[in-house]
């Protein structure tokens, strides 16, 4: 059975960083692997993502030139690398894994198949 376990949210002032973990385990393949958030009242929206079969990485445009997405392969653990954070980047923060057919990018929340339970993140200016 795979699960995910996310850490690392917390409150920050605008500007400041902020590294989330999510440990893996149970998996033993994934098509993408990546990170969501879902703001109060609005959809939850793919942030950044790896597809591991080829180490391509997807950002979403919102984010770019601030996050980043690594993942460590021997500690089964994802990473979201956030810089600069602004106050719109609060919200609850899930990582995810699908397993299942490439659907064309892995921004996707629909497409995956398994999620953690959230990390909150909360950005005051």
């Amino acid at each position: 059975q795979v699960r995910l376990v996310e850490s690392g949210g917390g409150s920050v002032q605008a500007e400041g960083s902020l590294r989330l973990s999510c440990v893996v385990s149970g998996l033993t393949t994934s098509t993408c692997m990546g990170w969501f958030r879902q703001a109060p009242g609005k959809e939850r929206e793919g942030v950044a993502a790896i597809r591991p079969s080829i180490a391509r990485t997807f950002i979403a445009d919102s984010v770019k030139y601030r996050f980043a997405i690594s993942r460590d392969r021997a500690k089964s653990t994802l990473y979201l690398q956030m810089d600069s954070l602004k106050s719109e980047d609060t919200a609850m923060y899930y990582c995810a894994v699908l397993m299942g057919s490439y659907p064309g990018t892995c921004l996707q929340p629909g497409s995956y198949d398994v999620w953690g339970q959230g990390t909150r993140v909360i950005v005051s200016s």
